[in-house]
């Protein structure tokens, strides 16, 4: 027992100050503006929302805590265990799930229940690390291949719930854990290349109809199914050439085409997938990211009544519980998507400031935790839990402002959220359990 106390002591001596002092600053400015967020146009609170998020970060600070006492280096036996048990909840929620805003995205009953698709980010960020360290030394392009299936089963399965914000998380700790374990650039730009190609030619058939609506030559190529077809069979018989090329006299350039129409042609036939896949409401929150006055009375107010809070805040803002957008109900989901707008409405430009603030230091932290470590499967679990931050802050502050699409993500700390909240503390104490295990050089660890 006392060489068990001596063990803590020493752990907690080398935990990151820094990181709890600003999880406590989120957190704490998550409960007050979630209270306000409850408040009606009359000055009463309507919700209980704050006091099941005080409950929940009570529990998600035990879990940190938990986390930071557990060595990470022992979820590396379990963590292939772990991802396929989760796997198979991901299944079951898709099958069975609850429905929340058109998803089957939930598991347990109504007013208790959880999200999997939440804690699965922990648990692939884990398992990928795994996977990185294992094959670094086996050829690159196997290496590539085998970590492109541990990232398409978790996002395919939650893309069949469907929930395509949650599930485009998967792809930035990817290229995060990816790229710092050495995989090839191109490899990566590839995938980036196919992701980019894809939206892009998803969106212009709808830029055309809804924004524009007049025809573009271009364009037409895509819209017309005939057209299309030849496009794509054209650009598979200049993929093939391209190969037997490169094959023939390996030359660098043959490389480099077979690239590039890679790219094209896998970009244009997902496209097409996307264009069925895609709901009526995912296609609206498009058109609106494009032009919010398109429907501003309908799929465009939402943005357009954000970005009124976000301005209406000024450098100091309106003051706490002074907000009118959020007390008179023309924000959507504010105590959720939108709490940035009901933050910048009440505490102005510091307000956000604050914020921006917190999350710069949790990144920096991050990055310098990894740079310290000399264990190899706690820089790949730090770098998946920066590309899970960094994309959530960036793309809800993005969306809240207009310059992102809507895709329903939660800002961490922030948002109102059981499931959220639980895993991203989780993700906390994996950093804590990294940095304070950096002087320890034992790898195996039973």
């Amino acid at each position: 027992m006392e060489g068990w106390s001596k063990v803590k002591v020493t752990l907690f001596k080398k935990i990151d100050y820094l990181l709890i002092f600003c999880t406590c600053i989120l957190s704490i400015l998550g409960v007050l503006f979630i209270y306000s967020s409850g408040i009606n146009s009359e000055g009463v609170n309507i919700s209980r929302e704050y006091i099941k998020q005080l409950i929940w970060l009570g529990v998600g600070f035990a879990v940190m805590i938990g986390f930071t006492v557990f060595d990470y280096r022992r979820f590396k036996r379990y963590s292939k265990y772990l991802f396929g048990s989760i796997c198979l909840v991901l299944v079951y929620t898709m099958l069975f799930g609850r429905t929340v805003n058109g998803a089957h995205s939930w598991i347990g009953i109504k007013g208790l229940g959880i999200q999997p698709s939440e804690p699965a980010k922990i648990i692939y960020i884990l398992y990928l690390a795994r996977i990185l360290e294992e094959t670094q030394n086996d050829k690159p392009l196997r290496r590539f291949l085998k970590v492109i299936v541990i990232m398409l089963l978790p996002m395919g399965l939650i893309l069949g719930q469907p929930d395509l914000g949650t599930a485009t998380v998967y792809l930035p700790i990817f290229l995060c854990m990816c790229f710092i374990a050495g995989i090839p650039s191109r490899y990566l730009g590839f995938i980036v290349g196919i992701g980019g190609t894809t939206i892009l030619f998803t969106i212009l058939p709808i830029w055309q109809k809804e924004i524009i609506r007049h025809r573009v030559p271009i364009v037409s190529l895509l819209t017309n199914k005939s057209l299309l077809m030849l496009v794509i069979c054209a650009s598979l018989l200049l993929l093939a050439l391209s190969i037997t090329g490169f094959l023939l006299f390996r030359k660098k350039y043959y490389y480099w085409f077979s690239y590039l129409f890679g790219i094209l042609t896998i970009g244009l036939c997902f496209s097409i997938a996307g264009a069925h896949v895609l709901k009526p409401y995912q296609i609206q929150r498009l058109i609106v990211f494009l032009d919010p006055y398109s429907d501003p009375k309908g799929a465009g107010w939402n943005i357009i009544q954000s970005k009124i809070a976000i301005g209406a805040g000024g450098l100091w803002g309106r003051g706490f519980l002074q907000g009118t957008q959020s007390h008179y109900r023309f924000l959507p989901e504010q105590s959720t998507d939108f709490i940035f707008s009901i933050i910048s409405e009440e505490s102005g430009f510091v307000g956000g400031i604050i914020i921006f603030t917190c999350f710069f230091v949790i990144l920096v932290r991050c990055i310098r935790i990894a740079r310290n470590t000399p264990n190899q499967y706690g820089v790949f679990i730090v770098f998946g839990v920066f590309g899970m931050f960094f994309y959530h802050f960036c793309l809800n502050v993005g969306m809240v402002m207009g310059i992102m699409p809507i895709a329903g993500i939660p800002l961490p700390f922030l948002s109102y959220g059981g499931s959220a909240i639980i895993t991203n503390m989780c993700a906390m104490g994996l950093l804590q359990s990294v940095n304070s295990r950096r002087l320890d050089f034992k790898e195996n660890i039973l």
